[in-house]
């Protein structure tokens, strides 16, 4: 199972590499991390300054929707298909 790691441990492994210049494999060495867990970190705070770590199995807004969409498409789908139902037997109905 992969080690969890809270978001000021992550704050403060990126902060030894942009702030003191360290090298990412030295920090990840010390600190015990995968070699290529320090670097989606710093990803991740580049891309995302305002909040890099959301934490596990959350995503961020605008990726949340764009994870929805398939849903809402199927539902949206799904409605129209019944819609179409009913309008058909309302017809029938009529004649």
């Amino acid at each position: 199972m992969a080690k969890k790691y809270d978001a000021a441990f992550k704050a403060q492994a990126v902060q030894l590499v942009t702030e003191l210049k360290k090298p990412i494999a030295e920090v990840a060495r010390d600190l015990g991390i995968p070699d290529t867990t320090l670097p989606q970190w710093l990803k991740n705070v580049r891309q995302h300054p305002d909040r890099p770590f959301v934490g596990s199995g959350k995503l961020r807004p605008a990726d949340q929707e764009v994870h929805d969409l398939p849903r809402r498409i199927r539902d949206l789908e799904e409605e129209n298909a019944i819609l179409k139902k009913a309008m058909r037997l309302v017809a029938n109905d009529r004649k």
